[in-house]
């Protein structure tokens, strides 16, 4: 793994003396040591200084946002948050195990705990965390029952009731796995009605992640994750439970490569139970597993699933909804679907998508145990044939971005705040449908990541060459 983290290194700075550059520092006079070392930490506490201030005027303007949406605003906070992180690791990028890690950890929970002072910023999908936890807790499960049949229950608590307007698609019980339905329960008891006990919860998964890639992955490399805008923003101010999942997968992947087969079993199995997109990292958790890994995936998913099949509903249902019915931010399907009908156009994308998935587990197949996959490329893939692309989405490729760092991925993350530009954040400008865009955005949003992969693939064609 070591020699894979080397080799990532290589491929971002176009050094190929970059492995041995931290070697000559060991021979410098301990002076000189010392001048650097104060040098860095003074570099990066100014950098988190400028970043917390980044994240606090954006707490501020969270809570100020609902009565005049500012979409302007907001992105110009998000690019200041890129910013100090551009900074920093243009300092680090040549010799990224010198990033002071006690100060990487630090400022990572300062910007978070901004987001736990502010309110999720153009989200709506919290409404029904804590509506789902009200269920979950009153009915024993949340699933199988539309909110809006509530609207008329005068038993409903009134905050739960304020809960209840705000709710998007009322009319659709809950898609969210029973992983993170727990996780609701869990937050409901804690505080009902209130969103603090969630974030908290997710913030220190979020945090548990932090120090998984660490193991994996050189300081530098990680302070692109820790201290990225769109991490922060979508995990600690807008509490989206992707992280959860997220960091459940990476575990699982990390026990397999240990040779923990049950606890990775386990681990892949909660993460399928989180959200969906974790099963395409289930191959990876499988392969030259015994039966315990097989055996920690089936239980634990017919667990967490078992009680309410039979209470008779699941999340299936409206996922499948979800699934049919649903275009937003999309690439290729976009494109695909002005020629073809939409059915086909999925069904064609989604061949696509196994078809090369199955090609590179064949060839995932042939490398060290140890190896991890390339989770960049596998949920790449999977935003570029999807219907949907969240901006929240991109944070399950970007833990695999810091092992393998591409222009492309953290690209792909400065650009998808832009997917907040709708009509109704616009404010309804020009009569835009709520969730419609102006015609700019996608160009732009995907324009930039298409040069960013044009330069990386321009990089790699040097480095073959010399």
């Amino acid at each position: 793994m070591q020699g894979q983290v080397a080799q990532s290194v290589e491929q971002w700075t176009e050094n190929p003396r970059v492995g041995s550059s931290i070697l000559p520092l060991a021979t410098m006079q301990s002076r000189r040591i010392s001048i650097t070392d104060v040098s860095d930490r003074a570099a990066v506490d100014a950098c988190g200084a400028l970043a917390l201030l980044g994240y606090a005027a954006l707490a501020f303007f969270s809570a100020h946002l609902h009565d005049a949406p500012n979409v302007t605003g907001f992105l110009a906070l998000m690019a200041w948050g890129l910013l100090p992180l551009g900074l920093v690791f243009a300092r680090f990028k040549r010799r990224p195990h010198e990033f002071p890690l006690v100060r990487l950890l630090c400022w990572a929970l300062a910007f978070r705990l901004c987001g736990l002072w502010g309110v999720p910023i153009f989200e709506d999908d919290w409404f029904r965390y804590l509506w789902d936890g009200y269920r979950f807790f009153e009915t024993g499960s949340p699933y199988g029952f539309a909110p809006m049949q509530a609207f008329a229950d005068e038993s409903v608590p009134a905050a739960f009731q304020r809960i209840l307007d705000q709710i998007n698609n009322p009319h659709l019980p809950t898609i969210y796995g029973p992983t993170t339905e727990y996780a609701f329960l869990v937050s409901y008891v804690l505080a009902p009605a209130s969103l603090t006990p969630l974030k908290l919860l997710l913030i220190a998964v979020d945090l548990l992640l932090i120090r998984l890639l660490l193991s994996v992955a050189p300081a530098g490399f990680v302070a692109l994750y820790a201290w990225c805008p769109l991490v922060i923003k979508e995990i600690a101010f807008s509490a989206h439970a992707d992280g959860l999942g997220l960091c459940l997968a990476f575990a699982a992947l990390l026990l397999h490569r240990r040779e923990q087969f049950m606890a990775a079993g386990i681990c892949i199995g909660l993460a399928v139970g989180a959200k969906l997109f974790a099963l395409l990292l289930l191959p990876f958790v499988l392969i030259r597993a015994p039966p315990s890994a097989w055996l920690g995936f089936a239980g634990t998913l017919l667990l967490l699933y078992l009680p309410f099949l039979m209470q008779g509903s699941t999340d299936l249902a409206s996922l499948m909804v979800f699934a049919r019915d649903w275009e937003f931010n999309a690439a290729l399907y976009a494109l695909l679907s002005m020629w073809i009908e939409p059915i086909i156009a999925k069904a064609l994308l989604a061949a696509c998508l196994l078809a090369a998935l199955a090609f590179y587990w064949l060839r995932f197949r042939a490398q060290p145990s140890a190896s991890l996959p390339r989770g960049d490329l596998i949920f790449g893939g999977l935003l570029l044939v999807s219907p949907v692309i969240n901006p929240w989405y991109a944070l399950w490729l970007l833990p695999f971005a810091v092992i393998h760092p591409t222009r492309w991925a953290w690209t792909l993350a400065a650009a998808l705040p832009l997917a907040y530009i709708t009509g109704q954040n616009l404010g309804g400008l020009a009569g835009m449908e709520p969730y419609a865009q102006p015609l700019w955005v996608r160009p732009i949003e995907f324009g930039l990541v298409l040069i960013a992969l044009g330069m990386d693939w321009r990089a790699s064609r040097r480095r073959r060459h010399s």
